[in-house]
């Protein structure tokens, strides 16, 4: 067995060579964080650099991927297995005559204009979303309290988890019920208080689901994905 022989100290770095070395990595590192990593995941751009190589457009669409799947597990999250929180509003069931007319608007373009038996106007959408595997999307609808609205979804090529809920300045999330697995629903809105109210579909099937909604009542913007 031998003893390697000691290393000449005139070989080894010195502390000054090593503590440049170290400046140069830190440098090199804060570079490439701030002109790639910072442009790229979270569409911070300080340099410009990013934004001429793409990065920051990239970045920007991770971010609001990530907001939108942190909005749906939020409101999946406070729902929980046993259903709506307490204090949540039942919607009303569609009584005899409130179905929605058929022949109304293909698109979420123009709304179809009708008025009820008081004169009050009315509009109607059909408004049609491809959810892919675990996408969550929403639809909301901007009512006054007291408003009403007519809507009818169904799901085809599988089914879905569905909350029915609403927002405003001041109440960040307030819920009529939820169900999970289901495929279809129709029923009465009628808003709690002013602010936007609408639906979250969430697809935990393998495979493509898509959700027809039709909405006809007292509403404003229809607010989509």
């Amino acid at each position: 067995m031998h003893n390697a022989p000691a290393p000449n100290p005139d070989d080894l770095p010195s502390s000054r060579s090593l503590l440049r070395s170290t400046l140069i990595a830190a440098v090199a590192a804060v570079a490439i964080l701030v002109t790639f990593v910072l442009p790229a995941e979270y569409g911070v751009d300080p340099t410009g650099i990013g934004n001429v190589l793409g990065l920051k457009e990239m970045g920007e669409i991770k971010m609001q991927l990530a907001r939108e799947a942190a909005i749906a597990d939020s409101i999946e999250a406070s729902l929980g297995a046993a259903g709506a929180p307490d204090g949540a509003v039942p919607v009303e069931a569609v009584a005899a005559g409130e179905t929605l007319p058929d022949g109304t608007s293909g698109t979420t373009g123009q709304p179809v204009q009708t008025m009820d038996a008081t004169g009050t106007p009315l509009r109607a959408h059909v408004t049609e979303i491809s959810l892919d595997p675990d996408q969550g999307l929403e639809i909301k609808l901007r009512m006054d309290e007291g408003a009403r609205v007519n809507f009818s979804w169904s799901a085809s090529g599988g089914s879905v988890n569905y909350d029915l809920h609403a927002d405003n300045e001041s109440v960040d999330y307030f819920s009529y019920g939820t169900e999970f697995g289901v495929q279809s629903h129709d029923g009465v809105l009628v808003a709690a208080f002013d602010g936007y109210h609408g639906w979250f579909w969430r697809n935990r099937t393998d495979g493509v689901v898509t959700v027809t909604l039709r909405t006809e009542g007292e509403y404003g913007e229809l607010k989509l994905p």
